[in-house]
């Protein structure tokens, strides 16, 4: 494999196969044979309940023929080892989609930490089925596409949808408060490619009101869980999740205000998570790194 320039990048591997002895080992002296500098490993094993083991590296090295990379990998350490495996290089930022109904809070906590700079990521375009928050976008430079949605229209407007999603080449989609369930013909096209947020008092207080029921019954927990969407609702591998302890002082406005924070920062940390490549997916949980 001939260098292209002398350039580094980083990059990132993500393993997952049945643990043994040496698979560290492999994987380090397979980079150590490319000239690459390690910078961060983490490591997990189930051994003896799964007996399997689940890696992290990020390593550095000058840039090459990935193609012939990834190849040589598969033959020399994935296939002798049995694994899965994905890997993804600094020099391309993912794409992220945002779908949003009408609250605003988790677009626009995505978009100032996009702004900020601490979500590398490129947002081609927001979807939304309401058009009350196309000034926020268009006023960061960000497209805004007003997709309405009936129960007449659904399936031609998650077409619609998808055609957009396709043509600016997502990588990835957050459902920052999206007000509609997506159907299992959407959800089947990105496994592993959709995020939500919800609060969570899910299953005991769903519907419209929520706060106010939870409020009626005198919880004492609030909290967030952001999770990839599957067809099963709202019960996809969980990512990341927080809570706030709230006592009989609390208005229904106070645990509005308290769970729409919490609602922001379950989601960014998950996203970050999902766009640092930390999350292995395991059945129906997540390893996250």
């Amino acid at each position: 494999m001939s260098k292209q320039n002398a350039h580094p990048i980083t990059a990132c591997l993500l393993i997952c196969c049945p643990d043994r002895p040496g698979i560290v080992a492999g994987v380090s002296q397979f980079l150590y044979q490319l000239g690459a500098n390690i910078l961060d490993a983490s490591q997990h094993s189930t051994d003896p309940r799964e007996g399997l083991f689940f890696m992290r590296m990020e390593f550095q090295l000058d840039l090459l023929d990935k193609t012939a990379l990834e190849a040589a990998f598969q033959q020399q350490v994935a296939t002798p080892l049995q694994m899965e495996w994905k890997i993804d290089y600094s020099d391309r930022r993912m794409r992220m989609a945002i779908m949003v109904s009408a609250y605003d809070h988790c677009l626009l906590e995505l978009l100032w930490r996009w702004k900020s700079g601490e979500l590398p990521v490129d947002i081609p375009l927001v979807i939304s089925n309401h058009s009350q928050l196309e000034k926020e976008c268009t006023a960061m430079e960000i497209p805004f596409h007003y997709l309405p949605v009936t129960a007449s229209t659904k399936a031609a407007q998650e077409q619609a949808a998808i055609r957009l999603l396709e043509e600016h080449h997502i990588d990835f989609t957050v459902l920052a408060r999206y007000m509609q369930i997506l159907s299992p013909q959407f959800v089947s096209r990105y496994p592993q490619r959709i995020i939500n947020i919800h609060h969570s008092f899910l299953p005991a207080f769903a519907g419209a009101r929520p706060y106010l029921n939870a409020y009626t019954r005198g919880v004492k927990l609030i909290g967030a869980t952001a999770h990839y969407v599957t067809n099963e609702l709202d019960e996809g591998p969980i990512i990341e999740q927080d809570v706030a302890r709230v006592s009989h002082k609390h208005t229904v406005e106070d645990l509005v205000m308290l769970g729409r924070d919490i609602e922001r920062q379950v989601l960014t940390r998950a996203v970050k998570a999902h766009v640092n490549n930390r999350v292995i997916l395991h059945g129906n949980k997540t390893i996250v790194f």
